[in-house]
């Protein structure tokens, strides 16, 4: 067992990746285990919706129709297992339109289905409950109508359909990194108080969750990631004792080195030596990320270091529900001073509409946000001075109501605009949609109310109880503080020094949970991170992000990897459905971040790699 491998290839990293995943791991990866990460919130509110209108669906169809359509004979035949959450809100529904189609190809498979994730059941003797249920960012009560409710699972329920002989699990909601965790479990005979294993586990289950982010998708140092058109879906090579090599197949673009591992390492998680998942508490503060002898031409990157402690005794559930109506419209302005031309224009319609609602007896709306796309709305105070001469901007403007006509009046006024104002002004296609302003819910529900089942081919199988509880989900204010000290000493720049955008210096991706943004930040040098760590505090970030994030900011500190992960907290405008800006997800803070002057002794210029084109 000590000298065994298992090799986990993920072949999405969302509802609507592309379907050329599952075929490329498939045909060249040698891979043991497939696995296809497709939930986020918002999509399980859209699947609610397709159940709501055709009781068979509400699953990830992406799942059946074009990846396993492409791969399940050549699954069967290989011996590859397929492990996904495609499940949704119906994951019977999946599992019965994945059984139609191996009966139309001729293939026997074995399928079980993970459900009980579902807790809308629930949701009248909560409502009940003392103490009441809390939103876990604003603290708000329950909503009064709930489109979706479920709890994050963990990993054993996938463990045992794989024990009992299942070839393909379909989940419903479980954490990203279940579905390899839970094959690993299986495979290495983990258990749940393996909490090192279990660690280890969960870190290679987030490292390919996302697809190519691990393969260098979205990697800062974009132009030295090659063909793109053909870019490698991830493989993790796993051993018994939680560590793991990060690879791809042979032959396929992108990039797999120690940066482009960091960098996705880092991604959508908060305090790093506590990461909260339904399995383990995750301390990644000691991994180290190094480089490992390549293998069939292809680069691999050796990840260990991961530790673990018992896992707490809640599950954390997310909810979503109805709050009124939005929508969203553009107009491209053409000419001379496009960016103030479009947002004079901008503001002329709402100051317009506005008084058409009070003519009509509406109130006003209840959040309006106006973007000028290709002005750098979101660098704020930061904005670089050439954007004056801008000669083609976007306008964008969202608004919210709780009336459905009060939308629809401002999606009529924006054409208007074509002929009334500003000279260039085009691009208005068609009249913009108005939907129902679906926002995230997430509170937390006592493990014993939850109870996981599997089913393989229709007979139960038994699912082992959960743990009990070890650590708590939420941190005291001073549990916080500590967490976040620094464990190194600053370095101080003496002259002669230069200022260079923090992009010379350092690499960076940033993620979203809800209305949080965090941004990891990974030094380009093991010896730059004193230098960032003195001028790269929580405070100057804060104030560098001011015109976006309301809330604290905190600092982490990742030595193993010489790296800082930033949380932001009430930073995303109300986060993912909620929020009104180009960027809900926050995907841009670490770009907007990277721009931050930063000085550094003037004897370090000769080892900065060049400043990037656009840069002051």
């Amino acid at each position: 067992m000590a000298d065994k491998l298992v090799r986990i290839g993920g072949a999405s990293g969302f509802w609507g990746d592309s379907s050329v995943g599952a075929p490329q791991l498939v045909q060249g990866g040698g891979i043991d285990f497939l696995v296809f990460d497709y939930l986020a919130e918002l999509t399980m509110s859209i699947l609610a919706g397709a159940r709501l209108k055709k009781p068979e669906l509400g699953y990830a169809t992406d799942f059946v129709t074009v990846a396993m359509r492409s791969v399940l004979k050549d699954v069967v035949a290989q011996g590859i297992r397929v492990v996904s959450n495609a499940g949704g809100v119906n994951p019977q529904g999946c599992a019965d339109a994945l059984r139609a189609l191996a009966d139309e190809l001729g293939v026997s498979v074995q399928i079980a289905v993970v459900t009980g994730d579902d807790v809308m059941p629930l949701l009248p003797e909560l409502r009940a409950a003392e103490p009441p249920v809390r939103e876990l960012q604003s603290g708000a009560p329950l909503p009064a109508r709930v489109l979706t409710a479920n709890a994050y699972l963990g990993a054993l329920p996938v463990k045992a359909a794989l024990d009992a002989g299942a070839q393909v699990v379909i989940t419903g909601r479980c954490v990203d990194s279940a579905v390899t965790l839970g094959a690993l479990m299986h495979a290495f005979g983990w258990q749940p108080g393996d909490h090192d294993q279990l660690a280890g586990g969960s870190l290679a289950g987030h490292i390919i969750e996302c697809g190519c982010q691990a393969t260098g998708g979205l990697h800062t140092d974009w132009r030295d990631v090659p063909d793109w058109a053909h870019i490698g879906y991830p493989i993790v090579e796993c051993g018994a004792d939680g560590s793991f090599t990060v690879t791809k197949p042979p032959g396929t673009g992108g990039l797999v080195a120690p940066q482009t591992v960091a960098e996705q390492m880092l991604y959508e998680i908060g305090d790093p030596a506590r990461y909260l998942l339904p399995d383990v508490v995750c301390d990644f503060t000691q991994v180290r990320i190094e480089p490992a002898e390549p293998r069939g031409g292809e680069a691999r990157v050796r990840v260990h270091g991961a530790r673990g402690s018992a896992p707490a005794g809640s599950y954390k559930v997310s909810a979503t529900y109805v709050d009124g109506f939005k929508t969203s419209a553009q107009l491209t302005i053409v000419g001379f001073e496009a960016a103030a031309k479009a947002r004079r224009t901008g503001e002329a319609i709402l100051e317009r509409v506005g008084g058409l609602l009070a003519a009509r007896g509406l109130p006003p709306f209840s959040a309006t946000n106006l973007e000028v796309l290709g002005a750098e709305s979101p660098f704020g105070p930061h904005v670089n001075p050439a954007v004056g001469q801008l000669r083609e901007a976007v306008l964008r403007l969202t608004a919210c109501h709780p009336d459905k006509a009060a939308l629809e009046l401002l999606a009529r006024e924006i054409a208007p605009a074509g002929t009334s104002w500003s000279p260039g002004t085009t691009g208005a296609g068609g009249r913009a949609g108005v939907s129902p302003s679906i926002r995230q819910f997430a509170f937390l529900l006592d493990k014993a109310r939850v109870a996981p089942t599997v089913a393989l081919e229709g007979l139960e199988v038994l699912v082992p109880k959960v743990p009990a509880a070890g650590a708590q989900w939420a941190q005291t204010a001073i549990e916080k503080e500590a967490a976040a000290d620094a464990p190194g000493e600053p370095m101080q720049v003496t002259e002669p020094s230069v200022e260079v955008p923090l992009i010379r210096l350092a690499w960076g991706r940033s993620g979203d949970k809800g209305n949080t943004s965090n941004i990891g930040i990974i030094a380009r040098r093991p010896e730059w991170l004193p230098l960032l760590r003195g001028q790269l505090t929580a405070a100057r970030v804060a104030d560098w992000l001011a015109h976006l994030v309301q809330g604290p900011v905190t600092r982490y500190e990742v030595p193993g990897i010489h790296a800082f992960n930033f949380v932001c907290e009430q930073a995303l405008g109300g986060g993912g459905m909620a929020s009104l800006r180009n960027d809900p997800l926050g995907k841009g803070m670490a770009q907007i971040l990277l721009a931050l002057p930063v000085r550094v002794p003037a004897a370090w210029m000769n080892q900065l790699p060049p400043p990037p084109q656009g840069d002051l």
